[in-house]
């Protein structure tokens, strides 16, 4: 198949378009939405790709609370654009990055499957709703299928340790580094962390699937950031005491999601427990210190 990956160059999408050419498709990249609807549309017309990877995403919570117009322009208008070139040039599906926690907001129940109510808390939450809802409405009016990973806290090698988005890479490059990380409030908020190995799977498996479908990609545990900071302290062998900064606005306090649903229906479980997924990423940073 002829694949575009949005963010392929990134985190998350880089991970996903090696397996798909690993698998024999033919992927073409796009890494910055800022090329606005005129390019977008020569790239469908030129490729006439049968399916689209939206992985490209504004992802920093603190930056949405901040700036929220910025936050909409690249996760819905962004967004759009490609749904607009797409529809008119042939693309037949979607596979749709969005988030399994902070979609949620506060959890009423743990873990929070498919079913809960979504109160987001944040502009990147509310952002990723709202993309969902469209994919619904082109799914309607114009016979596009799709599916929307719901993605739990994604951790692995090759994550960007220089933003705010990926706390277990921004805590093992600095603890290698011999440097002072700081944990954001009291460090009891808990998370569902995810290898991005098992993320490239469902993304994987999801091209498969004929009928739209939502579907949460995590674990069903929870970890403090405090007990996170340990694991990673043990793991690079550093020596530094815990320290704490004031809370980020916009944050939860716990998010975990459950994946049932896509065990039923991609045949998908998450493979790689925390101590074995952190203990990969902090041997790949340990390699990669200019990472």
């Amino acid at each position: 198949m002829t694949l575009l990956v949005t963010g392929g160059a990134g985190f998350i999408g880089s991970h996903v378009a090696d397996a798909l050419l690993a698998q024999g498709h033919d992927v073409h990249i796009l890494d910055d939405l800022s090329s606005g609807k005129r390019a977008n549309t020569r790239l469908f017309e030129e490729h006439q790709f049968e399916a689209l990877y939206h992985l490209a995403a504004q992802m920093d919570v603190r930056k949405s609370v901040e700036d929220p117009v910025f936050d909409a322009n690249i996760n819905v208008l962004g967004f759009l654009n490609l749904m607009e070139a797409g529809r008119r040039n042939g693309l037949q599906k979607v596979v749709f990055s969005s988030t399994g926690g902070a979609i949620y907001g506060e959890p009423a129940y743990t873990p929070q499957d498919e079913e809960h109510p979504t109160n987001p808390i944040s502009p990147y939450g509310i952002t990723k709703l709202v993309a969902e809802k469209y994919l619904h409405f082109y799914h309607l009016q114009h016979s596009l299928q799709y599916v929307a990973l719901r993605y739990a806290n994604v951790y692995g090698p090759r994550q960007d340790a220089h933003g705010d988005a990926g706390v277990v890479a921004i805590f093992s490059r600095a603890l290698l580094n011999g440097e002072q990380p700081e944990i954001y409030g009291d460090g009891k908020q808990t998370r569902d962390y995810v290898f991005v190995e098992d993320v490239v799977r469902a993304n994987v498996a999801a091209l498969e699937l004929e009928e739209p479908e939502i579907l949460n990609i995590g674990t069903a545990e929870e970890t403090s950031v405090n007990d996170l900071f340990r694991q990673l302290r043990d793991l690079a062998g550093a020596d530094v005491e815990e320290t704490h900064a004031d809370a980020r606005p916009g944050e939860q306090q716990r998010s975990v999601i459950d994946p049932s649903q896509a065990e039923r229906v991609l045949d998908w479980t998450p493979a790689h427990p925390l101590k074995d997924g952190l203990s990969e990423t902090v041997h790949w940073f340990d390699a990669h210190p200019e990472r």
